[in-house]
């Protein structure tokens, strides 16, 4: 280690540390997030088709992968010290160009391969400093090692298949064909990575700290749900035009039921799976890490994007003059609204049961009013539709608040002793470097 810092003038790679939380820098990397689920949303609002929302779950399934490899070497390095930065920065690049080359993934096959392969080059630039550190990380030991080449046929045939996603189409006469080629790469490049998770066993899963895991994982789902909040900005263009009641109820109900989406996540099931990770050791802590959260929060993600076009398509219809809050939704806004939203509180329903073992009636309640809000909601006005489905969401949070008080309130003190109680550990550590008396050798700093 002595060695490497004189080689190395940043510093070393250091190690996570048990008790680790989420570093400044990561919070600042997720900023590369935040362009990307916006320009995933944005591309697909333009014209949303059954095609175009495939193209968009594709995309967002392999950003995703490329964000759980990225959580999973966080939970063996510091990415915001020694010489990590600096190749986390190049991941940062690369994840930028990644995204502004988006929309050119599924374009025109005639129009050539220019911007597939910009979205290729990026993702191997991406895998490559993901595993540089991971090297890093195990080279000093021969298991971890021999492990991580259990994930290198993934890369390899990712990165094969996204090249010939990028090549091969633009060669074809048919145009048809072409762009059935290419979507069957991008789906075989989803099931090499996510089947890859699961056959190469719970290795590279591995939790060090859980609270620096969930919070990390919790941090990137905040980041989305704020995507739905900035599509009824868009949406309704609200800088552009007029101030209107109608425009500024449709934009406050966005936030509205956005918050509530919120609230069902973190003020009870997100705490109590963070404890539960806490509690599971050696396998069972890193399948759990794998299942209830880099997997189930994609689909979870999946349904932001997915309501958030929904809200954008409805309060563009509201604020639009020749219409305004009258006017009736058209194409698919409400069922993008209602089915995102439902496939957002299905997915926390199963998290729900992955990381408690438990199902409360109120989700399962809420399903069902969304199920048979949707096709009501296409007979209101656009306004009206946002209004209903605020109102399930808003009285999901209502009924849940009264019905699981009594499992709320020991949650919350429970959190509350955990937190003063590693306070007080705390201070009572740095004390020691006040007095005088210096962590001994060996123990962390």
């Amino acid at each position: 280690m002595d060695g490497e810092r004189r080689k190395t003038p940043l510093g070393p790679a250091v190690a996570i540390a048990p008790g680790a939380r989420v570093d400044k820098f990561e919070v600042f990397f997720d900023l590369v997030f935040v362009v990307s689920f916006f320009i995933i949303t944005r591309a697909t609002a333009i014209d949303i088709t059954g095609r175009a929302l495939l193209h968009a779950m594709l995309v967002l399934a392999v950003l995703w992968w490329c964000w759980v490899v990225h959580s999973m070497v966080a939970t063996r390095v510091r990415l915001g010290e020694g010489f990590v930065p600096v190749l986390m920065v190049v991941a940062m690049a690369s994840l930028f160009a990644f995204a502004l080359s988006l929309p050119q993934a599924f374009g025109d096959p005639r129009q050539g391969a220019a911007g597939p392969l910009v979205v290729a080059g990026s993702y191997v630039a991406i895998r490559a400093v993901h595993l540089v550190l991971f090297w890093k990380a195990v080279r000093e030991d021969p298991t971890d090692r021999r492990h991580l080449t259990r994930f290198m046929p993934e890369l390899a045939g990712s990165t094969v298949l996204l090249v010939a996603a990028a090549l091969i189409p633009p060669q074809l006469a048919d145009p048809d064909r072409a762009a059935l080629v290419r979507d069957v790469l991008w789906i075989t490049v989803v099931l090499l990575q996510y089947g890859t998770g699961v056959v190469a066993g719970a290795w590279g899963w591995g939790v060090t700290s859980a609270e620096h895991w969930t919070e990390r994982y919790d941090l990137i789902l905040i980041i989305a749900l704020g995507e739905s909040i900035i599509s009824a900005g868009v949406g309704g263009n609200l800088l552009g035009k007029p101030v209107t009641w109608p425009a500024i109820t449709a934009a406050t109900l966005g936030i509205v039921f956005t918050a509530a989406l919120w609230w069902a996540h973190f003020d009870l099931i997100g705490p109590a799976a963070r404890i539960a990770l806490h509690a599971a050791t050696g396998r069972a802590r890193r399948t759990m890490a794998r299942d209830a959260y880099a997997y189930l929060y994609l689909p979870m993600i999946a349904g932001i994007i997915l309501f958030a076009i929904g809200t954008e398509e409805l309060v563009r219809v509201v604020t639009d003059p020749a219409d305004g809050a009258t006017a009736r939704p058209h194409g698919p806004a409400v069922p993008m609204l209602f089915g995102g939203v439902f496939c957002y509180l299905a997915t926390n329903l199963l998290f729900q049961l992955r990381t408690l073992g438990t199902l409360t009636w109120t989700r399962l309640g809420v399903l069902v009013a969304l199920a048979a809000g949707m096709p009501l909601g296409q007979h209101l006005s656009a306004l009206g539709a946002l209004g209903l489905l605020t109102a399930i969401c808003v009285g999901l949070v209502a009924v849940e608040v009264v019905v699981l008080a009594d499992s709320r309130r020991p949650l919350r003190k429970l959190v509350h002793d955990e937190r003063v109680n590693h306070e007080a550990q705390e201070a009572a550590w740095r004390a020691r470097w006040h007095e005088g008396e210096p962590p001994a050798e060996g123990e962390p700093t």
